[in-house]
Formats: structure tokens, sequence, C-alpha cells
């Protein structure tokens, strides 16, 4: 089983800019299209991008234009290039294969991201 390690969260200022990684044991190639994901407090663990092995990325309505998605094959990372932060977007970020169902799939343990005012 391929193994998520996301890390680059942290502290920032609302306007302020992070980078997440998203690094498996494993080959993503052979995943296929994998994901993004947050879950704020109180809240259900919701899509926020996506990406096909082939560089095809979606977003969700939210987050688009702001982040984007990408993915090193070679280095078996995704990444979220996260731009003009607001406090709404502070929450867990987690990376795992497009279509992935909290309580039936493996999940890392996130990366916490948080804006501050």
């Amino acid at each position: 089983q391929v193994q998520l390690v996301e890390s680059g969260g942290g502290l920032v200022q609302a306007g302020g800019s992070l980078r997440l990684s998203c690094t498996a044991t494993g080959s993503i190639f052979s995943i296929g299209a994998m994901g993004w994901y947050r879950q704020a407090p109180g809240k259900q663990r919701e899509l926020v991008a996506a990406i096909t092995s082939g560089g095809r990325t979606n977003y969700a309505d939210s987050w688009k234009g702001r982040f984007t998605i990408s993915r090193d094959n070679a280095k078996n990372t995704v990444y979220l290039q996260m731009n003009s932060l607001k406090p709404e977007d502070t929450a867990v970020y987690y990376c795992n294969q497009a279509g992935a169902v909290v309580g039936r799939d493996y999940w890392g343990q996130g990366t916490q991201v948080t804006v501050s005012s």
C-alpha cells in the first residue's frame, strides 16, 4: 500500500502563500489521479483540487484561481501552491487518490494550515 506524507503547512497571515507537498512511498503514477482535500474544524472533508497522471487539473470553485495543483511523477510528489490565503482557508489539508473516501481508504496525517486575519 502506498503511504502518503503531507508537509508544508503552517501559520501565515491573510494574503500570504504556502506550498504544500505530498510525498508517496511508492509510485503515484500507478495511483492515477490525485487530489488535495481539506477538513475545516467541524466540517466534512472536501476536495480542493485534483490532477490526473497526465497533468490535467480540476478545482473546486472556492479555490479556483488562488490554488494550483501540480505533480512530479518522477519524485512521487504532488504539490498545492496556495496564494492569496484567507482565514477561511484554515484547515487540515490531505492528499490522496481522487475519489478517496474517509472511513474506507487510507489517509495520511495531513498538514495544518492556519491563516490569521
